[in-house]
């Protein structure tokens, strides 16, 4: 990858919906190559895919809890009954393989602590576990889905 391929991502991280005529405008280049770059990035896995982020809170979802999970034993058989009943629940954004005391970390996002009480019980219904913790946000601080790799960021050219 070169600067014009990071430069793309950068302005596609922040905004996937820019006109194609704007993110040329904005690396120097005209549309065919540039989309021929937006395309390699694709096929290449870079660009896994293009979405609109939205605002929990304003779709009902108020709740965000981080559930950490120790496992009862390491072996294949748990992780893929595990990972089986986590992709089949929604409430699960995100699940994290740690190193450390805990295993694994989900990010979990309800409605409200009846929804969080439900999940909680299917999980350790479906799953064996050796402990779960469950830590609720308070307030949102930062949130973000983009990498800082704009070349004037990371020192490339």
């Amino acid at each position: 990858m070169d600067s014009k391929d990071l430069k793309i991502l950068s302005l596609l991280q922040e905004n996937a919906s820019l006109p194609m005529s704007e993110i040329s405008r904005r690396i120097h280049l005209s549309q065919t190559p540039c989309w021929r770059r937006i395309q390699k990035l694709e096929e290449a896995g870079i660009i896994e895919k293009r979405v609109a982020i939205l605002n929990p809170a304003a779709v009902g979802f108020g709740i965000s809890a981080f559930v950490e999970i120790q496992a009862p034993d390491h072996s294949a058989d748990w992780h893929d009954r595990f990972a089986q009943v986590i992709v089949a629940m929604p409430q699960v954004m995100e699940v994290h393989r740690m190193a450390g005391e805990v295993d694994y970390l989900l990010r979990v996002a309800v409605r409200d602590m009846a929804e969080f009480d439900a999940f909680y019980r299917l999980l350790v219904a479906k799953v064996p576990t050796r402990n779960v913790t469950s830590r609720f946000s308070m307030e949102r601080v930062k949130s973000t889905t983009a990498y800082p790799i704009a070349p004037a960021q990371n020192g490339r050219a």
